[in-house]
């Protein structure tokens, strides 16, 4: 008889779940002790912020749509946590792996572990220290509960073992947005979009802006408006803007003003692969989101990070990255070197070599037998539940 198969429910939820999720599900198609299925929450319900990652990553169409929808950062956590609950009681697997640090990720975690269902986080121990991030409460607490866990950088592994957590249970794998990165490097080389958009490549500065922080505060968005206002006196700056970011300049009444400005080119959200050509062709990256500071210096471009602190510290330390925060003058002085030819050194860092996928699979598979027993646990448990409520 041939051993059972290792069930694994994949979680993903909106954009940069996508992108990790990918060369995961391509690496565990290759192995035949493992049944991979995708269940995908519904965090980003926008097809421009899902539907066309799904095609241009080449992921199979979810084994489960729980469709939550918008709302309230507690209001998406509690739907999803309830949802998951219902297709964990139908899909019964043997583990649930969950990527990043985004609702779904928490609500997923905590969904399993009340079940009793073990949980692997990937991208585990990334710590901003910043706990007015909502992203860093999601980090912090999957890592508290997740059973497996698989750092990207050395840093990473050094805060999850400070906090506590058995190092027998850490693996450091590397990137797997790395391995996305290198296993799209053809379509992205075809993608039209810098010459579609009549830009030439080194010409323009790359934007996206969507953390909370810095678009649900009025003055913090004001204050990034007037300083982009001044970079794009001296470089075409392309902005594929956030459905929410919109909303907000609309409610803030800063949209007209961003909008009118002359080199400001804003444009609708990108697929993976259009958004990774634009990139890759820029003169400069200018951003609040962590996996573009990822992106940016594994391409080798310079990325501006609009933000006081970042989770991912080996991009500034080995990487193209540099931190400037709000700060108008800064952010013009660090651009205006970049335009004139001051480009900081950057390597990529260990790991980060397109295998993460691979060693993360090898991983489950060596403590496969130990996965299964947790799954054991959780039905013995049921069985004594029922035989105590019939007695």
């Amino acid at each position: 008889m041939s051993e059972p198969h290792l069930r694994i429910v994949n979680v993903v939820g909106c954009r940069p779940n996508f992108v990790k999720l990918a060369p995961l599900i391509v690496e565990m198609k290759k192995h035949r002790e493992i049944r991979p299925l995708v269940v995908h929450t519904g965090q980003h319900y926008d097809g421009a912020m899902s539907d066309v990652f799904f095609r241009d990553l080449d992921l199979p169409e979810p084994d489960l749509y729980l469709n939550v929808g918008s709302g309230s950062q507690i209001t998406q956590l509690s739907s999803i946590a309830q949802s998951f609950e219902e297709a964990l009681r139908d899909l019964r697997p043997d583990l649930v792996v969950v990527v990043g640090d985004v609702t779904s990720t928490l609500a997923c975690s905590l969904a399993s572990i009340k079940l009793g269902f073990p949980v692997a986080h990937v991208e585990a121990g990334l710590r901003s220290f910043d706990r007015e991030m909502p992203e860093e409460i999601n980090r912090v607490l999957t890592d508290a509960i997740s059973d497996l866990l698989f750092a990207t950088e050395k840093g990473a592994v050094e805060n999850l073992e400070r906090e506590g957590r058995p190092r027998e249970r850490i693996f450091l794998v590397g990137n797997v947005m790395i391995d996305t990165l290198r296993m799209s490097a053809g379509n992205v080389g075809r993608s039209a979009i810098v010459g579609r958009l009549g830009l030439a490549p080194k010409s323009y500065a790359v934007l996206t802006l969507h953390r909370p922080s810095n678009v649900d505060d009025r003055a913090a968005l004001t204050h990034l408006a007037g300083a982009l206002e001044e970079l794009q006196r001296h470089i075409r700056v392309v902005f594929p803007i956030h459905p929410r970011t919109w909303s907000r300049m609309e409610q803030f009444d800063i949209w007209q003003h961003v909008s009118s400005m002359p080199n400001m080119q804003i444009v609708d959200p990108l697929g993976y692969v259009d958004f990774i050509r634009l990139v890759r062709d820029s003169l400069f990256v200018l951003t609040d989101s962590g996996g573009v500071q990822e992106e940016s210096t594994a391409l080798g471009i310079p990325c501006l990070t609009l933000r006081e602190n970042t989770e991912r510290p080996v991009t500034v330390t080995e990487g193209t990255n540099r931190l400037v925060g709000k700060n108008r003058e800064r952010i013009l002085s660090e651009g205006l070197r970049i335009i004139g030819g001051e480009r900081p050194p950057g390597r990529i860092p260990e790991y980060w070599d397109g295998f993460a996928a691979q060693r993360i699979v090898q991983a489950l598979l060596a403590n496969k037998k130990e996965i299964k027993n947790f799954y054991r646990s959780v039905r013995e448990r049921e069985l004594c539940q029922k035989a105590a409520s019939r007695a």
